[in-house]
């Protein structure tokens, strides 16, 4: 086949591939032909784990020596929703007035795409070799679970002896126009559940029972309304936001025995995952005093709080960005949560990508001319990158 290497033929290709996580719908194929027809030695590699669907993943490179830059990225899109509300095909990769359409336009097929293109222009004006190495580490597992994809592939990347010296991640960073928002860094996400016992009983007796509502009101409010912390140098202040209260109580004669509120926080670098818990247990126990009897039941957590500090690799990446779009871009941490929580164990991870908002949205979709500068801007970034 001919392999078409500007980002909107690729990410066409990749859009038109219905990817919903768990299935591949040969979006990995794609991107294997054309890295392997490119000098690539690229590995297709499958990742399982009990009482979930099995996930296909990708790593290629090329090149074996320093410094190595990867970039990162996933092909699996969330559902499309109701197709027929779409102006143009869900997984169509339809372009009309400019802008393309499809679930993945933005996030983040298109910046695969871009990240493919600007690699194998900047090869093809090499000789067809990087001055160190460059590589690709795609996942089909980042829009659900995310047990099957990039923290597995990052284990069977090092297990090989590779390392990574910088990573890009090509999600959709940008919040109104491209060039405005790098992400240096992702907060921590931490849920759990608080349980208040009582005594069921009558209403009409209620000195034979213990109502743990009111009780829970107190707690909800004590735990929301003290702050965490006053934020810090790259980071806004943590958050916690409980998101329901039950008591499972469908009759209104009776006074429930639990109630049960689940919360979620999200939390910068001045604290870690246990830390953070030692604190909110803490202040529930002050908050409990002697009479109220509850507990948290915390919820396992991958999504560790990070950052990559401004340096070196970062003014790279705002001149490349600068260049092209004529912005110096927010080095943000705000927003929820990404892979590059994973890879920020391996090496300094960015992202910058696509504007994000019509990300998950019907008719999600990018103007082609956004492609076009983001894979100079990538390009760009490569020059400076083995020029320093």
């Amino acid at each position: 086949m001919t392999h078409s290497i500007d980002a909107l033929s690729i990410t066409q290709a990749l859009v038109r591939c219905p990817s919903v996580t768990p299935a591949d719908a040969g979006a990995l194929g794609v991107l294997e032909e054309l890295l392997n027809a490119h000098g690539f030695a690229a590995h297709r590699v499958t990742f399982s784990e009990p009482g979930t669907a099995d996930i296909d993943n990708l790593y290629a490179r090329i090149g074996g020596e320093a410094p190595h830059i990867t970039f990162a990225g996933h092909t699996d899109v969330v559902p499309a929703g109701d197709e027929s509300a779409w102006t143009h095909g869900a997984f169509s990769g339809e372009v009309k007035d400019g802008m393309l359409y499809g679930r993945g336009a933005v996030d983040m097929k298109g910046g695969i795409a871009c990240s493919v293109a600007a690699v194998l222009q900047y090869l093809k004006d090499h000789g067809g070799k990087p001055k160190g190495s460059i590589s690709f580490l795609i996942t089909g597992d980042e829009e659900d679970i995310s047990v099957n994809g990039t923290v597995k592939l990052l284990q069977w990347v090092a297990a090989r002896g590779e390392k990574f010296d910088h990573c890009v991640l090509g999600e959709p960073s940008n919040v109104e126009v491209l060039g405005d928002c790098i992400k240096i860094g992702r907060r921590g996400s931490q849920s759990g559940t608080l349980y208040v016992e009582g005594v069921q009983g009558h209403v009409a007796y209620p000195h034979r029972a213990s109502n743990p509502v009111p009780d829970i009101s107190r707690l909800i409010v004590a735990l929301s309304d003290e702050p965490l912390d006053q934020g810090s140098a790259q980071f806004q202040a943590s958050n916690l936001e409980f998101t329901s209260v039950d008591v499972g109580n469908t009759a209104s004669n009776v006074i429930p025995g639990q109630a049960r509120a689940k919360f979620n926080i999200r939390y910068n670098d001045l604290h870690t995952q246990q830390s953070l818990r030692d604190l909110v247990d803490a202040r529930l126990t002050k908050a409990c005093g002697n009479r109220i009897k509850a507990r948290i039941a915390w919820e396992p957590s991958n999504s560790n709080v990070f950052v990559t500090k401004p340096g070196p690799f970062t003014d790279l990446a705002v001149a490349a960005i600068e260049e092209v779009t004529g912005r110096k871009p927010e080095l943000s941490t705000s927003g929820g949560t990404s892979d590059a929580r994973f890879i920020s164990s391996y090496c300094p991870v960015i992202e910058f990508g696509l504007v994000g908002q019509t990300m998950h949205q019907v008719d999600e979709r990018t103007p082609v001319a956004d492609l076009d500068k983001l894979t100079r801007v990538y390009r760009g970034l490569l020059d400076r990158y083995f020029a320093s």
